[in-house]
């Protein structure tokens, strides 16, 4: 079951979770037991619910990144939400560490990203091809140290691996992720994109609602943003 402390908003209509480096969203092929499993086990305990519990799931996060993830608690909750994913009404703020640092310290990348299903990787071109999409994403640099640079990207578009994708195009690599070119794995095999925060309307209140996932707690990212005043 999932730690209470790791519950980042819940109400009657909705569940946010800090995800950990390595957990599995949804069942895949490994069969390894997911976080959906740990939270539907949560609900059921806290609220002595009995049977099935029902859990929805609006937005994924890949296994090897952290940071928020959202659940509804209602089908009417997940379908709503569900909209506000696919279009541009949910703001999605990550941060990324990285190997190099940008040319600017902040600005927009547009790419045009293929998809290839068999090696379950993108790839960002700067015209377009066929058969690509296009994908934005605005950047700033918020802090660096002799090795690493930590970055915050807002989405724009929300593409397949679209972060890992466009910033590896411009020859800077997340920590970690060798799917992508960088030279090195971490040691729990993880790479160093979290979901930082993400705002949204809510689907019954119809208030706007800013959820926030605290950093892993490492050395690195302890290090990277412990002077960000009021960030972290």
């Amino acid at each position: 079951m999932i730690e209470p402390s790791r519950i980042l908003y819940e109400d009657n209509h909705l569940i946010a979770v800090n995800k950990r480096v390595g957990e599995l969203v949804q069942g895949d092929q490994t069969g390894d037991r997911t976080l959906m499993d740990d939270v539907k086990e949560y609900l059921k305990v806290k609220y002595n619910k009995p049977g099935n519990v029902y859990l929805g799931l609006p937005h994924r996060l890949d296994r090897p990144t952290s940071g928020v993830i959202l659940f509804a608690k209602t089908e009417k909750a997940l379908t709503r939400l569900s909209e506000q994913f696919k279009g541009s009404d949910i703001k999605k703020t990550y941060w990324a560490i990285v190997d190099e640092p940008p040319m600017k310290e902040e600005g927009t990348l547009v790419h045009f990203l293929t998809r290839d299903t068999e090696t379950n990787k993108s790839k960002a071109y700067s015209h377009e091809v066929r058969g690509s999409k296009v994908a934005k994403l605005n950047y700033r640099m918020l802090s660096a140290s002799q090795k690493y640079y930590l970055l915050e990207i807002d989405l724009l578009t929300g593409r397949h691996h679209q972060i890992r994708a466009q910033l590896a195009a411009l020859g800077i690599h997340i920590k970690g992720d060798l799917k992508y070119g960088a030279p090195r794995s971490n040691p729990d095999g993880g790479i160093c994109l979290h979901s930082r925060k993400i705002v949204f309307t809510h689907p019954v209140k119809k208030i706007e609602v800013e959820i926030i996932a605290p950093v892993p707690k490492d050395n690195l990212w302890r290090a990277l943003t412990e002077n960000l005043k009021g960030r972290e």
